[in-house]
């Protein structure tokens, strides 16, 4: 169950506009579900599908074996479904690895794409302007701030964890801010020896395709269904369990420190205006 907080949503429309867009998608296979609506005076309830699969980069930890094939299974079923959002003109915005869960704990258990409270319907009046998103997986378009009308954003944010999915570690990974987001806004990133030696040249050309800095360059969600490494990816090993792990831990770190600095902040508040 998500539960909001009406009196700390700026504009009772986004609400709307969040169940709106999940009642169109809802029963797609690889969206998270919206069962039921429990509208209340003060807050409003959603009633989501459960799902107990967890993290997919925790799984991939778990795992023990993982190959080229399986990321490129994972990312023809990531991206198939942003195919499906993007031709009802919906945009997800904040694509990252705690929104992308499995369904349930068993060996092939399909992917589920969450959190939607970010996401618009786009539209051919107006540009999306809100910088939003997490760090290090946000669009170039996103941080100029000129606005943008698509789901090019989508395709970023699907080949920053596409280049993870391969070595274990993210393409822009400066700790600063300002650095992180000029590193982005340049497209600046390599594929380092040994971690990308052994990977294939057709995974690493997806990977330009979708870390492409314009977006009207940019591959689409549709058409990474069709690259030929998608089709043809090999059982070639990935050695990415524990890179990824020590990933996986650092951004929970992360996390948890923002969450702690936002609640001592609270807290500081509270004191200055008693």
């Amino acid at each position: 169950m998500k539960v909001i907080d009406k009196s700390k949503v700026e504009d009772m429309n986004d609400i709307d506009r969040e169940v709106d867009i999940m009642t169109q998608i809802s029963d797609h296979p690889n969206v998270i579900g919206l069962v039921e609506i429990f509208d209340e005076k003060k807050k409003m309830n959603l009633i989501m599908e459960l799902v107990t699969g967890g993290e997919l980069f925790d799984e991939i930890v778990s795992r023990g074996s993982y190959s080229e094939k399986d990321a490129a299974t994972c990312m023809d079923t990531l991206c198939s479904t942003l195919a499906v959002l993007h031709e009802k003109q919906i945009v997800h915005r904040d694509l990252k690895p705690e929104n992308i869960l499995l369904a349930t704990k068993d060996k092939g258990a399909p992917i589920k794409i969450a959190d939607f409270g970010l996401a618009r319907m786009i539209s051919s009046k107006d540009l999306m302007k809100t910088a939003c998103g997490t760090p290090g997986y946000v669009a170039p378009e996103v941080l100029q701030n000129k606005g943008y009308s698509s789901g090019a954003v989508d395709v970023w944010s699907a080949g920053v964890i596409l280049y993870i999915l391969l070595c274990g570690f993210p393409p822009f990974y400066e700790e600063e801010l300002p650095a992180l987001f000029d590193q982005i806004l340049k497209g600046r990133y390599d594929f380092p020896s040994p971690w990308w030696d052994s990977i294939s040249s057709d995974a690493k050309d997806l990977v330009k395709k979708c870390l492409t800095v314009d977006p009207k360059k940019r591959i689409t969600a549709k058409e990474v269904t069709n690259h030929p490494w998608i089709r043809g990816a090999s059982d070639n090993a990935l050695d990415v369990a524990k890179n990824l792990k020590k990933y996986n831990a650092t951004r929970r770190l992360k996390a948890a420190a923002k969450q702690i600095m936002a609640v001592e902040r609270l807290k500081k508040l509270k004191l200055e205006s008693s």
